[in-house]
């Protein structure tokens, strides 16, 4: 399958769609969290700890959702509609190996019965290719690679 913009177009809206799921989540237990906490009440004497335990864990939920509100605000930002030339972020690059959409860690996802790697544009893959062009060969942990195409 050959890479172009209505690809990663698909491929956005699927990330966009995933971090959306997981700021739902985070927000829903969250709010359970401290929903649990309230109807506890009070403490019933200075060793009772479950109202703390859960105010500790919707601090970290509320940590877990900013995240994923950056994360949503990087991804609304990117324009797929832009075509790229060499290696680096919002450019899809088919390797011999494997795609990859470098953008944001998120990992493995399936569209058009095909696998693609959304990966952060800091992981080790990516700086080791930086700058590389279409036809370029680079080593990996000692594996040689070839940049079929860019998009």
């Amino acid at each position: 399958m050959p890479l172009d913009i209505k690809l990663k177009e698909r491929l956005l809206a699927k990330c966009i769609e995933i971090k959306e799921e997981a700021e739902a989540n985070s927000l829903a237990a969250m709010n359970d969290a401290q929903q649990s906490a309230n109807e506890y009440g009070a403490p019933r004497d200075r060793y009772d700890s479950f109202r703390a335990q859960m105010m500790r864990k919707r601090d970290m939920l509320a940590q877990q959702l900013s995240a994923v509100e950056e994360e949503l605000r990087y991804l609304r930002q990117i324009k797929p509609a832009t075509i790229y030339t060499k290696v680096e972020a919002g450019a899809l690059v088919k390797l011999d190996t494997q795609t990859l959409y470098i953008m944001a860690g998120i990992g493995k996802l399936e569209v058009d019965n095909q696998a693609f790697y959304v990966v952060s544009p800091v992981v080790p893959l990516v700086t080791a290719m930086k700058d590389l062009k279409k036809g370029d060969s680079f080593t990996f942990r000692g594996t040689t690679m070839k940049i079929l195409e860019i998009c």
